[in-house]
């Protein structure tokens, strides 16, 4: 009598009649990959509330918890639109770019070790580039990335800390005010005032770290279109510095941007 075979072939005329206990290892593959498919961040990581953890980071490194109260939709925009500017610039091109980086970042208050303005330039100038200009077109492009991102931020985070306004005036004439309604109110304005905050210290962080990789991109390999990079960095310098939305100190709490 002839050795049976145990192998099992599969046919493409079966369809979806794949072996179950494949088809589970296949998963348990996949599913245990941090990073989804082809380096994505996973669906079961990205919701709407993905971001919420920036307020409770930035109370919490001064020491205050975090408000239990919902993210209502101008908050949450808020910490949406200030991750790309609080996270650090990657210096490099777009298509090097793997969607399942993202992180949570430690806020400037207890950053360690301190803000270094040259580590955005040493990643710039040392990974390969085809040619050097290619370089100053991806410090170009970082640049204007910020500053497309700049007014849809300062347009939310305004309306947010004139929304907080009204709230902490209507506190008083809200009846039978538990404490833990105070606090949770008072930690939010803390939060939105915080993030607007980190946001205007990174912004003042990256043209430092722009404009250090710049000076030695133009010692290194000079070209004309260093100048266009200056004016852009420049426009990123005055419109961070000209930013104003009245919100309070954050209790002092200040990381200067001077490497």
């Amino acid at each position: 009598m002839p050795a049976t075979n145990h192998s099992v072939s599969i046919k493409a005329d079966r369809g979806p009649f794949l072996l179950p206990a494949t088809t589970l290892l296949l998963t348990a593959i996949l599913g245990g990959c941090s990073g989804g498919d082809f380096g994505r961040t996973r669906q079961d990581f990205v919701n709407d509330d993905m971001h919420r953890w920036i307020g409770a980071e930035a109370t919490g490194s001064i020491g205050m918890r975090a408000s239990q109260f919902q993210l209502t939709e101008a908050e949450r925009s808020l910490r949406d639109l200030a991750y790309p500017l609080i996270e650090p610039p990657h210096s490099r091109p777009a298509w090097k770019t793997v969607f399942g980086d993202y992180q949570s970042i430690a806020a400037p208050w207890r950053q360690a070790p301190a803000f270094d303005r040259a580590a955005y330039g040493k990643l710039l100038i040392d990974e390969p580039h085809r040619s050097h200009s290619s370089r100053y077109a991806v410090l170009m492009d970082d640049v204007r990335s910020d500053l497309t991102r700049f007014d849809p931020f300062y347009a939310n985070a305004a309306r947010v800390i004139e929304l907080d306004n009204k709230r902490n005036a209507s506190l008083k004439f809200v009846s039978e005010l538990s404490p833990r309604e105070r606090d949770d109110a008072v930690a939010r304005m803390q939060e939105n005032a915080l993030i607007v905050q980190w946001v205007e210290q990174c912004l003042q962080r990256r043209v430092a770290s722009y404009r250090w990789a710049l000076q030695r991109m133009v010692i290194q390999a000079p070209d004309n279109i260093a100048a266009d990079a200056d004016r852009l960095i420049a426009e990123l310098e005055a419109r961070a510095n000209s930013a104003t939305i009245a919100v309070q100190s954050g209790r002092g709490h200040a990381v200067s941007a001077r490497g």
